[in-house]
């Protein structure tokens, strides 16, 4: 029972984690029905490392394309290659700087479901104002080896909104990347890859908090997840790359606006399901 619950959360991990539908208000609303056996503290760690095996969906599928030592490339696109990882590097400094500083206050004060639920309202609105304003423009970005540096602090800006619970880190970068130029396409793919420095960061300072002394249960529940996580997101992120080469983001505003109605009523007829 304990591995189909594990199943489950690593299910709803990789589907949530690309989508930009906040990983963060679905796992409040699952881990309400689907309680792990498991201590407190390595219930904290296990939904923030079973990102690792979301993430290293990313890697596998980009592998060729994000290694700059390949011996396949040319030395442009090498070079091209390097500069990806400069950008990406450089994007995420503000939430580095910003996150480090503030994490233990966001989750102390703003871990709550109508932070959750409102973020998750506020964004899904936004995306269907950006995709209705987006309509009217044409993106100055179409290729991921044109987006400037400057264009990419700016997306990484955008992801220090996602500090706040429910904003879905995916979904504050994708609004950034298509406010300031990117298409679609560009902003999606530019996020993936963002992803891979925050995760490993995030993961190991979770690891290295809670420690090295794991009982076997333990880890076959954090292999079960993180295996999971990987297969689900590897479908996932294929989806949603073919999703958004004839459509836009307004289903998922629409789709995180109902979730965040559903936390609400949630909250107001069980109580707050965060504490």
């Amino acid at each position: 029972m304990e591995l189909l619950k594990t199943i489950v959360l690593g299910v709803v991990e990789g589907l949530t984690e690309w989508l930009p539908v906040s990983s963060t208000g679905h796992m409040i609303l699952v881990d309400e029905f689907i309680k792990l056996n498991v201590s407190k503290a390595f219930m904290d760690m296990f939904l923030v490392v079973i990102q690792l095996g979301a993430i290293l969906a990313v890697v596998v599928l980009n592998f060729e394309r994000l290694n700059p030592f390949s011996s396949f490339k040319s030395k442009e696109e090498k070079k091209q290659t390097f500069q990806l990882w400069y950008k990406v590097i450089a994007a995420c400094m503000p939430a580095a700087v910003i996150g480090l500083a503030f994490n233990k206050f966001m989750e102390e004060h703003f871990m709550t479901a109508q932070v959750v639920a409102f973020t998750l309202i506020f964004y899904g609105i936004m995306f269907i104002l950006v995709e209705n304003y987006n309509k009217r423009r044409q993106p100055r970005v179409t290729k991921l080896e044109k987006l400037d540096y400057k264009t990419a602090l700016i997306i990484g800006f955008f992801q220090v909104l996602s500090l706040v619970p429910g904003t879905s880190r995916s979904g504050a970068t994708i609004i950034g990347g298509i406010l300031f130029g990117a298409s679609r396409y560009v902003a999606t793919e530019f996020t993936f890859f963002l992803a891979i420095p925050v995760m490993f960061g995030a993961s190991l300072l979770k690891i290295v908090k809670f420690g090295w002394d794991y009982t076997g249960t333990e880890l076959v529940i954090l292999a079960v997840g993180m295996v999971t996580a990987f297969v689900v997101s590897v479908l996932s992120i294929k989806f949603l790359l073919q999703y958004i080469k004839k459509n836009d983001f307004k289903a998922f505003g629409w789709y995180r606006i109902a979730l965040g109605i559903l936390v609400l009523a949630y909250f107001f007829l069980v109580g707050d399901p965060v504490h």
